[in-house]
């Protein structure tokens, strides 16, 4: 080791503090890096085991292949493992004690789908033979009808017919139901004979609103045939961005017809054929990258420059006695290696700690409050190590390039006097007199300290910067996500629906008293034609107005309206709860409706998940109500016209918002039976339905199977809402820790960097209370100071914040369409916020020094 190098750790040695400031500055930032990529892997991860835990892990699915396309699919040398699926059809069950179940399900595997499958053995054994089954707990549960162990069933085996025609109705479509009653049969196409062997827990993948319950057989390969087909789910060795035109090309080889992905399990991958989608998170991940390694680089630069700013007299010292530029410059390469070695492992193993200790927490909390086994798990991979300890080098690197620069450039004499901070010139410093008007003597004092010392200035306001974009980067980025969240998820405010053929609003309201009930609404539903103005409609519409005028009467477009009819306490409360007047709108003789301004719908082209206002209007205007034109010859009959009462983005529970074209107009129930009184087929048209929110869903669904008549239905949406609020949860979790990492980190480089540029100032400090200056002013000048620094950091942060802001916003958009908004209530908080923290460091770091004495201060050469 070299003189230099020695002189170096000695120098680190005796500056203990200094040393030790930069140590943890450093451990912080290699901690948030390494946190960052721990917490992106771990939760992919999670994300990966939660999606195939429900659907099972598989890759493609080549549909209703034959024996030859089999054997090409298996010998393909992307092929892991391969899975055969068919879907027999369905079986009446007219045992049944759910009316809106009336199907059995029969669904069959091989023995290798059975493995990769989620099926949850929960009594005998699997089947192994074409006449076995499996048949689901729930048919015991959920229908009351009890099968053993070794019961035979004989069941004729059909597909589900509507309005006599073969839609291709599976167990994503509820029962078709009319006003008739069950719009739908079954077109029977075989007899079979099986043996229940064993019982299973409720698959996963089936709906809670399927029309059939699941039972599960055995399909073997020596089955498929050029006439008997079957599915093929194929498991790849390898997930990369080809899969999707090597399975195009191995279909288009073997005359394979349909393909389809595991695309939510493929997106978790990375791997997506929605080049808007790849766009938008690897630009958001770019950006929130960038904005991680500047803020590490400002937090460790100014650790390192001012570092070298108190070693100026060290290096001028090994200047004098002959050390060259080059050596300088390497002492403060040495000290950032030095440094590293420390803090890098250090750093890489709090972001761990901190990643598991958080993770404990979340899993206690998810598990009781979801009920969920998935939990996270703390996953290293080689990649995410590298990643981390790269960037966190580079960084250091980065930060002392520049102080290591400017170390070697100092000359002897400039070192030893340490003129290289604060540059005195012919020139005065000026400041405004609107200054010294204003706030007195102690400001302008305050001000031009601030601009002789210019670079210990910079370095604080820059950091005040950064920490201010970190932040609103991170709120905005917040914000988005689960702005996207909301387009890409069908909101769902209910646990359970209640809906009845040729029944009425009579029959379903004792029902919102059972067990467990804690909120419900009853409304009634009318669709109708609503003629809106060409100026009034959204932009969409006004850009098809011009390029097709036919669609345009007199002027005014025809949106596709429901009307929405709620009992009189609910339409209450919820005009409450969007502050508007109820009296004015509950008024039959003067009809006034709520209209929900806002829609969330996918363009068909793009894919995009768009939300924008679907009517610009205004309060007062009429809107002309007619009936809808289903043949589309204009013929169609004027109802009535509604005066627009209330216009608001929110929702009531049980309302779906309409896509584009479409517009929900929300009226009480004695308004809409006054709107369409002229009409019969309207009245005979409306339906009743019970919306009901529960402490104990499934207590409350036992309550109504009890309750209910023959003729209404149940959809208990509990689980697939549960699923929604798992999904917010771990973003939230997510993002708020997140951005709780990038505060603390932000709030611990302003102190840092205030503190030791105060404590820099001891000299200076001196100087003005030997020259008179009381304590009173001098309180003043460092309050006027930190309001400087506020203002100063403000003026450029918040600016480029918006910047930053709007590249996310753009990147967002190659997959989600709405309007930017800014964050106002973050910036709000960044502004109170920064000054509140300035103000504690600046008196943090002027109490250490107070009780300095002058002469020491005076005499002061470092720390």
């Amino acid at each position: 080791m070299n003189i230099i190098n020695k002189l170096t750790i000695r120098h680190l040695k005796e500056n203990k503090r200094r040393t030790l400031v930069t140590i943890i500055g450093v451990i912080i930032s290699v901690a948030m890096i390494s946190a960052v990529a721990t917490l992106s892997v771990s939760f992919l991860d999670l994300t990966i085991r939660e999606n195939i835990s429900q659907n099972g892990e598989w890759h493609v699915k080549y549909k209703d292949v034959n024996a030859k396309q089999l054997e090409a699919i298996e010998k393909d040398n992307e092929t892991d493992k391969v899975m055969l699926s068919r879907d027999l059809g369905y079986a009446h069950f007219p045992d049944s004690k759910n009316e809106s179940k009336p199907y059995l399900f029969i669904k069959e595997y091989n023995a290798t789908a059975f493995k990769q499958f989620p099926i949850e053995l929960s009594e005998g054994r699997l089947p192994n033979a074409e006449n076995e089954i499996v048949v689901s707990e729930e048919i015991e549960k959920d229908a009351s009808v009890e099968y053993k162990i070794g019961d035979q069933l004989t069941l004729d085996i059909g597909n589900r017919v509507s309005n006599n025609q073969e839609d291709g109705l599976d167990q994503s479509y509820s029962l078709t139901i009319d006003e008739n009653g069950v719009a739908e049969e079954l077109k029977i196409k075989s007899t079979e004979t099986f043996t229940i062997v064993g019982k299973i827990k409720r698959p996963k993948w089936e709906n809670s609103l399927a029309p059939g319950y699941t039972i599960i057989s055995y399909v073997d390969k020596d089955v498929v045939s050029n006439a008997d087909k079957a599915d093929a789910i194929v498991l790849l060795k390898k997930v990369k961005g080809s899969l999707f035109k090597h399975a195009g090309k191995l279909a288009e080889q073997q005359g394979i017809e349909s393909i389809s992905y595991n695309t939510e399990l493929l997106r978790f991958y990375g791997v997506t054929k929605n080049e808007g989608l790849f766009i938008t998170l690897f630009s958001l991940a770019g950006i929130i990258m960038a904005v991680i390694i500047v803020g590490s680089v400002a937090l460790i630069y100014n650790a390192f420059a001012i570092s070298v700013s108190e070693r100026s007299r060290h290096l001028g010292m090994l200047a004098s006695v002959g050390a060259t530029k080059k050596q300088k410059r390497n002492s403060v390469f040495f000290e950032g290696a030095i440094i590293g070695a420390i803090s890098i492992p250090l750093g890489f193993l709090s972001g761990i700690g901190g990643m598991a200790v958080t993770f404990a927490f979340i899993n206690s909390y998810l598990h009781d409050a979801l009920n969920t086994s998935v939990k996270l798990k703390v996953i290293v991979t080689p990649a995410s190590i590298l990643v981390a300890c790269v960037v966190s080098i580079l960084t250091i690197f980065i930060s002392t390039y520049l102080p290591a620069k400017r170390a070697s450039k100092v000359s002897a004499i400039d070192a030893l006097r340490q003129t290289q901070d604060v540059k005195l010139t012919r020139k005065a410093v000026k400041t405004s007199k609107f200054v010294r008007k204003l706030f007195g003597i102690e400001a302008e004092i305050g001000l031009k300290n601030l601009k002789r010392n210019k670079r210990r200035y910079q370095a604080t306001v820059f950091s005040l910067v950064i920490s201010i974009v970190l932040f609103l980067a991170v709120s905005f980025f917040t914000d988005n996500i689960k702005k996207s969240l909301e387009l890409s998820q069908h909101d769902i405010s209910y646990d359970i629906q209640v809906y009845g053929s040729g029944v009425d609003s009579e029959d379903l309201a004792p029902l919102a008293n059972l067990d467990y009930v804690t909120d419900s609404i009853l409304l009634n539903d009318v669709t109708v034609n609503a003629m809106i103005p060409v100026e009034m409609a959204s932009k969409e519409i006004q850009q098809l107005a011009k390029e097709d005028d036919s669609v345009v009467k007199e002027g005014k477009y025809p949106y596709y309206a429901t009307l929405h009819g709620l009992d009189q306490e609910s339409f209450k409360e919820f005009a409450n709860s969007i502050e508007a007047d109820v009296e004015k709108l509950d008024n039959p003789n003067d009809p006034s409706a709520i209209i929900i301004e806002k829609i969330k719908y996918e363009d068909a082209e793009s894919g995009k998940l768009i939300e924008e206002k679907t009517i610009h209007g205004e309060i007062g205007q009429m809107v002309d109500l007619h009936t809808f034109d289903y043949e589309g010859n204009g013929d169609q009959q004027f109802l009535n016209s509604i005066k627009i009462g209330a216009l608001t983005d929110q929702v009531p529970m049980g309302v779906q918002t309409a896509s584009l074209g479409g517009l929900d107009i929300i009226v009480t129930q004695e308004t809409l039976d006054n709107l369409i009184r002229s009409n019969k087929q309207l009245q005979s048209e409306m339906n009743p339905y019970l919306y009901l929110n529960s402490s104990d869903p499934l207590g409350t669904q036992k309550a109504l199977d009890e309750a209910i008549s023959s003729n209404m239905y149940v959809y208990n949406v509990y689980e697939r809402r549960q699923e929604q609020e798992q999904m917010v949860l771990m973003l939230s979790v997510f993002t708020y820790g997140f951005i709780t990492l990038i505060s603390l980190i932000s709030i611990a480089n302003i102190f840092n960097t205030i503190s030791t540029s105060i404590t820099l100032r001891k000299r200076e400090f001196a100087m003005l209370r030997s020259v008179g200056m009381t304590p009173k002013g001098f309180n003043k000048m460092i309050n006027y100071e930190s309001i400087f620094y506020g203002i100063k950091s403000l003026t450029y942060g918040l600016p480029i914040s918006a910047i930053v802001m709007y590249l996310m916003y753009l990147g967002l958009r190659q997959t989600f369409e709405y309007g930017f908004a800014v964050p106002w209530m973050s910036v709000a908080f960044v502004i109170v916020i920064i000054f509140v923290i300035v103000g504690l460091a600046m008196l943090y770091s002027i109490q250490k020094i107070k009780k300095e004495n002058i002469i020491d201060g005076l005499k002061q050469e470092s720390i």
